[in-house]
């Protein structure tokens, strides 16, 4: 809905094409008719996200795939889709959402935290490959913020990062190659905090939340 009311205000410079990440046909499909209709393609923002909320042990494997399928395998999937262009463009940005939780670990959220640790792994591999044909792969991170995914971890929304402010500062750096990308000075020492104490920055994380619900 909040698409289709961007697209209805700037009809000229925004269009939506909807497709199902899990499925080839449908990402290859979407790929190809933006292509037809702009002529390039610059930018790709993977931004996909399922996430289950429930404990390891009452989880299953499917679930887990389903969203490793959306989280992980969606990316792939674009990625391969918009590589032959942007390499004989002779230039792209490929900009993976990640998550601080896919190096702190959180409780309730394995398959989610899982697959986003995943992505980092794969955006590392992928800067060092593409950098040499001037394709730029980067991670980046956004605080926790009031969204639908992040709804049933039962936080307060004054709590959470506002997604239209987040939106914006991100927006800033949609042509930025920097390896990792935050939008803010404090995210960014969240983010370092996260990668030198990873342990105490996950229970920490896990406790104030369990104070804040």
């Amino acid at each position: 809905a909040n698409l289709a009311s961007v697209q209805e205000a700037h009809p000229d410079s925004v269009l939506c094409y909807p497709c199902d990440l899990t499925h080839d046909g449908d990402v290859q499909e979407s790929v190809e008719q933006i292509l037809t209709h702009w002529g390039r393609i610059d930018v790709l923002v993977n931004n996909a996200c399922l996430a289950y909320y429930r404990p390891f042990e009452e989880r299953n494997i499917e679930s887990i795939r389903q969203e490793f399928e959306v989280n992980y395998f969606g990316y792939i999937r674009m990625v391969y889709a918009v590589l032959p262009i942007m390499k004989a463009q002779g230039w792209g940005i490929i900009h993976n959402i990640s998550s601080g939780i896919s190096l702190t670990g959180f409780p309730g959220i394995s398959g989610y935290a899982s697959s986003k640790g995943a992505i980092e792994a794969l955006s590392r591999t992928l800067r060092m490959e593409l950098t040499k044909d001037n394709i730029w792969v980067t991670l980046v991170h956004p605080p926790l913020t009031n969204t639908r995914s992040s709804a049933p971890l039962g936080i307060p929304p004054a709590s959470m990062a506002d997604p239209a402010i987040v939106g914006h500062k991100l927006a800033r750096y949609i042509l930025s190659t920097k390896p990792v990308i935050t939008p803010d000075i404090q995210t960014a020492i969240g983010l370092s905090l996260s990668r030198i104490f990873p342990g105490m920055m996950g229970h920490l994380l896990a406790k104030l939340v369990q104070l804040r619900r």
